[in-house]
Formats: C-alpha cells, sequence, structure tokens
C-alpha cells in the first residue's frame, strides 16, 4: 500500500527517548546499501511511527513528489511484491510490458514491512534481495525485465508472536531492539508530544520544521559525500575484530560496520572513517547477528546473561533465545541413554521404526515387459 503523499507524518526530530534507532535510520537513509534496520520490540513502541517520520526526511523524487511511504502487506503474493510481465501485450502490442509491484513503488522512499518475522520466507527472501542489490529482475515463461528499487528497509517484528530465521536475520543490515519506557518522566514527555500532535499535527510539525530541515539537508549532503570518505587499515581491523568477537558467520557484518561507519562519518560532516565510527556502530550491525556464548568485545552495549547454546551447536537469533528461556529445561545426560525420547531438543519425539512391505503389483498398472 502506498500511503498518499498528503498525510501528515510525525515530526523525526520529535520522537522522545529512541536515540538509537534514530541514528539507525539516518545511516539506513543515507546508505540503502546497508540493508535496512530490523526494530525488534512490544507493541505502543512506536516503531512504525519513526519509519513513517524517516520517509518525511528523504529528499523528493525525480518528478518533485514527496518520497514514497510503501506499506508490505502480510497477505501479499510474490507477484504484488516484485511485480509481472504482461504476457499479452507481446500479442497485441508485439512488446513486453511490466507492470509494477511494490517494490517499484517504493523506488527512492521507504518500504516497510510491519511484522516481518509472520512473512513467508519467499517472500523476505526477495524483498531482502532487492533491498540488498538496488535492482529488481521480473522473470516469466524466459523473459527478463529489470528496474532500479533502491529504497530504504524498514521491518519490525514482536518476538512474542515468532521468530526469523537466523538466515533471515543476517541479511538485516542494521538492528534495535526497543523496550517500554520506565521512566515516568519520560513517558509523559511522550504522551504530551503525541497529543499535542494528534490535536494539531500542522502547528506540531511547524514548531519542529527548523530541525526537520537541517536532518533532511544532513541526509543530502552525507549521501553525496560517502564516495569521497576513506578508511585506513587500522579502521578496517576495528570493524573485522569486532566482526570475530561477536562469533558471526561470513563477512556481511563486517561490511555492513564499515557501511554504517563510513555514512556515521558522511552525516557529521567529516572526511575520514575512524575506529570511533566503527565502535559507535558496531553494536547496531551485531546484536541480531552475535553467536550465543561468542566472546563479545568489551565495548559492545550493556551485556544481557545468554542462555547456553543448542545441543546441536548451530546458531539461533536472538528472538529464539526468549522463546527458549521460556521452556522446560532438562538435563539429557541426567536421564537414562536407553529412553531416546529426552535426547536433542526439548518436545521432539523419537524415532520409530517402519517395516517395508514388498509391492508385487499395482491395479491398474500394466507389467513391464522386456
Amino acid at each position: 500500500m502506498v500511503e498518499a503523499a498528503t498525510r501528515v507524518a510525525f515530526p523525526f526530530a520529535a520522537i522522545v527517548g529512541q536515540p538509537e534507532l534514530q541514528r539507525a535510520l539516518l545511516l539506513a537513509a543515507i546508505d540503502p546499501a546497508i540493508g535496512g534496520v530490523l526494530i525488534s520490540g512490544p507493541r505502543g513502541t512506536a516503531k512504525s511511527t519513526a519509519a513513517r517520520a524517516l520517509a518525511a526526511l528523504l529528499p523528493p523524487s525525480v518528478n518533485a513528489s514527496p518520497a514514497p511511504f510503501v506499506t508490505l502487506p502480510l497477505a501479499a503474493s510474490v507477484e504484488q511484491l516484485v511485480g509481472t510481465l504482461n504476457l499479452e501485450d507481446v500479442l497485441s502490442l508485439g512488446r513486453v510490458r511490466l507492470q509494477p509491484g511494490l517494490l517499484a513503488r517504493a523506488h527512492q522512499g521507504v518500504l516497510y514491512v510491519d511484522e516481518v518475522n509472520l512473512l513467508p520466507d519467499e517472500l523476505v527472501d526477495a524483498l531482502l534481495d532487492v533491498a540488498a542489490s538496488g535492482i529488481n529482475t521480473v522473470e516469466r515463461d524466459g523473459i527478463s525485465q529489470q528496474h532500479a528499487a533502491r529504497f530504504v528497509l524498514v521491518g519490525t517484528m514482536n518476538p512474542e508472536e515468532g521468530e526469523l530465521r537466523p538466515q533471515l536475520l543476517d541479511r538485516f543490515g542494521l538492528s534495535v531492539t526497543m523496550a517500554n519506557p520506565a521512566d515516568a518522566a519520560q513517558r509523559m514527555t511522550i504522551m504530551r508530544a503525541r497529543l499535542a500532535f494528534d490535536e494539531q499535527p500542522l502547528a506540531f510539525g511547524e514548531q519542529h520544521a527548523g530541525e526537520q530541515t537541517r536532518l533532511a539537508d544532513a541526509v543530502v549532503a552525507a549521501r553525496a559525500a560517502l564516495p569521497r570518505l576513506v578508511w585506513s587499515d587500522a579502521v578496517l581491523h576495528r570493524a573485522a575484530t569486532r566482526a570475530m568477537d561477536a562469533g558471526v558467520d561470513g563477512m556481511r557484518a563486517d561490511l555492513v560496520i564499515l557501511r554504517a561507519a563510513r555514512a556515521l562519518a558522511a552525516l557529521e560532516g567529516r572526511g575520514e572513517v575512524t575506529e570511533s565510527d566503527v565502535e559507535a556502530v558496531a553494536e547496531l550491525a551485531l546484536a541480531h547477528r552475535r553467536v550465543v556464548g561468542a566472546n563479545a568485545s568489551a565495548a559492545s552495549a550493556m551485556p544481557q546473561p545468554q542462555p547456553q547454546p543448542p545441543s546441536n551447536g548451530r546458531q539461533e537469533p536472538l528472538t529464539a533465545l526468549h522463546a527458549r528461556a521460556d521452556r522446560p529445561h532438562h538435563d539429557a545426560s541426567a536421564e537414562p541413554s536407553a529412553n531416546p525420547s529426552v535426547v536433542g531438543d526439548w518436545g521432539a519425539l523419537p524415532p520409530r521404526p517402519e517395516s517395508i512391505t514388498r509391492v508385487l503389483s499395482v491395479e491398474g498398472w500394466h507389467e513391464k515387459k522386456a
């Protein structure tokens, strides 16, 4: 769904008490190749408000219209997402016409996916492929067409409603975990801001117009500065060290850290990426990729007590840890080895042998002749 350009969005500059979320969204807006932002948290923590507010900061599209804010419905099909080719035009007009999908509509804007953990895997795979490359390929019956699809991907999820596979978690560039405000004064500030916006949205927007303009100009300037920024071997080493300390698989985390650090340096108007930039963004890139039990760097954010790794040794997403903590626990070594039902993951059924019956003939089939 593409929202009307006339809808007034809550000002990005007026968001209260979420500096890490604002930083992650701004970095992804400066360099969409980072791979978007995954926002995890309970209901009512302004996840969708922040995503919609980001679209208002982005520069206008080629035709001078506001940057689009496109919502991907949970019930969308792959064709609705990536588009399709109208082969009927081949017969009538002699050419193939592309019917654009939501990815094309989100070009130069924000693509928002609420409850991304509830989407079918094929939709998430297609979405993340295009978000990383900026190019959408539509194929049908041996015919292929491509179009640009450069957008800021923002996905949200409530861990209580389900998990996201580790392979898909790794494909998101940055992640932020939100919590309910625990300070009464901060909650009062949030309520005042929201009530003022609901009563007089235009007047509330005018109060923050100066800061909104400054942020919008900073995003445009940072995008233009990205190709000129350089990093030293020390910066590369720091990014690699942080990724190794987190025990991540592959090189995607290292590259995301570097891209995010470069975007931060550009946002702050500096001409070189520093090790401090790496430290400032590392946790945003590693929180959802960190292997349980890895030797995390001392510079990471506040440590959280972590459950032990699963018995099969595979990495689990952070969202899986919350569910695992609520499951009954047992010590497999303390159970009799003769009972296979207690070995392996909790809830698994023991193997049961099945006999094989030889089929001599099948009714309706003809016997094969030599």
